[in-house]
C-alpha cells in the first residue's frame, strides 16, 4: 500500500531548484525516506527527469559504508555528475557522515546540482542549518500520520500496514526499546540507561504537565537513594527531543510578554508510541510522577 504524503511532496516541489539544501528532518520511521526515494522520485521521472541524473546514497546501507568517508561521498557525487544538465542528490541519514556539513557546503558550489537530504537526530540537523550553512538550508519537517486510530496507535506509516491491533501495538513497543531508546542512549553514551527508561515513563505519563527537573532529582534520592541530578535530568530531556521523541512547549509570560525558560511542558511526537509506553493503558501518575509539576 502506498501512502500518500501530498502536503510534504508539495513542499518539496516548490523547492526544487532554489539552490539551496532540502532538509527533510522527523522522527525515525516517520516516512522520510519513502519521501525521497519513492515519492519525489516519481515526480522527479514523470517530469523529465532521466534516472541516471537521480543520485540515490542511503548511508545508513551496509552497501553504502564506504561513501561515509565525507572525501569519498563527495568524490563519488562529483564522478557521477557527467554532463552540464541538472543533477538531483537524494542523501539520506546524513548523520552517518562526518563533516557533512563541509560536503553539502562543497556540493553547493556545483550549479548543476540540487540537493536533497534525511536526517534523524535535529543536534545534527537544525542547528547546523543556521550556523553552518548561513540560510543556505531550507528544512522541511515530517510528522507521522494521522487517522481514525490515531489516538491509540499513533501515526507512523508502518502501523498503518497492519490489520491486526496486537501487531501494531508489539511493533511499537518493540521499536521504542530496540530503536528509539537505544539510539538516544547509544548516540550520546548514556550509562544510566535503568533513569532514563524511568524518566521517559515520567514524561509520558504526565504529558501537558510542566516538568521539574530538580523536583525529580529530589524524588529519585529520596525514593530511590540514586543521585540523578537535575542537569542530567535536563540532559537527557534535551536528547530525546533531539530524538525527535518529544516536543517542549515553551511558556509564555502574557503579562511581561515573553518566554519563560523554567519547568517546560513535553509532548510526544507520536502518541502511538507514549501509549505503547504505557502499555496501552492510561495509567495514574505514581508518588514520583507527582513530583514534576508545580
Amino acid at each position: 500500500m502506498e501512502i500518500k504524503r501530498d502536503s510534504y511532496l508539495e513542499q518539496l516541489k516548490i523547492r526544487k531548484d532554489n539552490g539551496m539544501i532540502k532538509i527533510i528532518t522527523g522522527i525515525r520511521r516517520c516516512g522520510k525516506s519513502f519521501l525521497l526515494f519513492v515519492l519525489f522520485k516519481k515526480y522527479l521521472l514523470e517530469n523529465g527527469v532521466d534516472n541516471d541524473h537521480i543520485i540515490e546514497i542511503a548511508l545508513d546501507g551496509i552497501e553504502n559504508e564506504e561513501l561515509r568517508d565525507p572525501k569519498k561521498c563527495y568524490q563519488h557525487i562529483k564522478e557521477r555528475v557527467e554532463d552540464d544538465r541538472k543533477y538531483y542528490l537524494l542523501l539520506d541519514e546524513v548523520q552517518f557522515m562526518p563533516r557533512f556539513e563541509e560536503v553539502l557546503n562543497s556540493l553547493l558550489r556545483i550549479s548543476n546540482i540540487d540537493v536533497y537530504v534525511t536526517g534523524s537526530n535535529s543536534k545534527f540537523l537544525s542547528s547546523d542549518i543556521v550556523t553552518e550553512f548561513r540560510g543556505r538550508g531550507d528544512e522541511i519537517r515530517i510528522y507521522p500520520l494521522s487517522w481514525e486510530e490515531y489516538m491509540i496507535y499513533g501515526g507512523l506509516p508502518q502501523v498503518a500496514q497492519f490489520s491486526v491491533e496486537r501487531q501494531k501495538a508489539e511493533y511499537l513497543k518493540n521499536i521504542f526499546t530496540n530503536v528509539y531508546i537505544k539510539d538516544v542512549v547509544e548516540r550520546n553514551r548514556i550509562q544510566n540507561v535503568d533513569e532514563i527508561g524511568t524518566l521517559v515513563d515520567i514524561l509520558a505519563s504526565a504529558i501537558g504537565a510542566p516538568t521539574n527537573p530538580t523536583k525529580i532529582s529530589n524524588t529519585f534520592k529520596s525514593e530511590r537513594g540514586i543521585n540523578y541530578s537535575n542537569k542530567t535530568i535536563s540532559n537527557h530531556i534535551d536528547y530525546l527531543a533531539e530524538a525527535f521523541l518529544i516536543s517542549k512547549a515553551d511558556r509564555y509570560d502574557i503579562k511581561r510578554r515573553k518566554y519563560v525558560g523554567a519547568n517546560l511542558k513535553y509532548y510526544f511526537s507520536d502518541i502511538g508510541l507514549r501509549n505503547a509506553r504505557l502499555n496501552f493503558r492510561q495509567q495514574e501518575p505514581t508518588h514520583i510522577m507527582e513530583n514534576i509539576v508545580l
